[in-house]
């Protein structure tokens, strides 16, 4: 069974619908792109998925239950997520703003649960900053922080807790070469530990490297969901991106490098 499932979902904003019958499942122990080009609905999707949005029509199920049922500390402790913006209103060193991770599994009310961590919250937070590169910072007010460092400290927090579903909407943007391959590194072997995976991306090459399988959006609604290469194809980046790409293979990786926009006709 799906650890995380969407069936028949429709989301509509400002009149319009953003997703139209969206349906889609995720499995334990794999990397999940969602790609598309601005506005196909990949965030709205996110939002959807982890409960921050609520369907017009469809249902979200995790683990066989309807999200709704599942209450919202349950939820946290299973799900972790990563938003777009990474906007950080708080003067916190990086050690406390990955600590807030550990909040669904502390007990007492939220606001005070990080003042009291245990050894397991505390071996967490630790882990979580080895695993994104973030030890150096642990003392730094975050807000110190360039963007780049500032996003690698948040996907700490949503690592901290330990999710079985980590859901992140484009974890490497800012960050350079070395850290975004670094980032996608460590979320294969986040997921082959058994969680499961579900990013936002942009980046035709990276997708193409990193994840297990890709689910294409366009205009609201799935057109593609398979492996890299089959879902990558020349007609397929024609029609959604609008544009050709190099396409190979390095030690058995498929990759894939935008190129060129085609010229529109006439």
């Amino acid at each position: 069974m799906s650890i995380l499932a969407a069936d028949g979902l429709t989301k509509r904003l400002s009149g319009r619908d953003v997703l139209r019958s969206v349906s889609v499942a995720f499995e334990s122990g794999s990397v999940v792109g969602l790609l598309g080009p601005n506005g196909a609905g990949k965030s709205t999707l996110l939002r959807l998925l982890v409960g921050l949005l609520k369907p017009d029509d469809g249902t979200v199920l995790l683990d066989g239950r309807p999200l709704a049922a599942v209450p919202d500390r349950a939820r946290a402790r299973i799900m972790g997520y990563l938003p777009q913006d990474g906007a950080v209103h708080w003067q916190l060193t990086v050690r406390a703003v990955v600590g807030l991770g550990r909040i669904p599994h502390q007990g007492g009310p939220a606001l005070f649960a990080t003042d009291r961590p245990g050894p397991a919250d505390r071996q967490a937070i630790e882990t979580a900053m080895r695993q994104t590169d973030v030890v150096q910072f642990a003392d730094r007010p975050i807000d110190t922080l360039s963007g780049g460092e500032r996003g690698r400290a948040l996907l700490a927090r949503a690592l901290a807790g330990e999710p079985r579903i980590l859901v992140a909407d484009e974890p490497i943007a800012g960050l350079d070469p070395a850290h975004a391959s670094d980032a996608m590194s460590r979320l294969r072997a986040i997921a082959a530990q058994g969680t499961a995976v579900i990013v936002v991306l942009h980046d035709l090459a990276i997708a193409a490297r990193f994840c297990d399988r890709i689910v294409l959006l366009h205009q609201g609604a799935i057109c593609a969901d398979g492996p890299p290469d089959e879902v990558l194809t020349p007609a397929a980046l024609a029609s959604v991106y609008g544009i050709s790409a190099v396409r190979g293979m390095k030690d058995g990786v498929p990759y894939v490098l935008p190129w060129e926009k085609i010229a529109e006709a006439g």
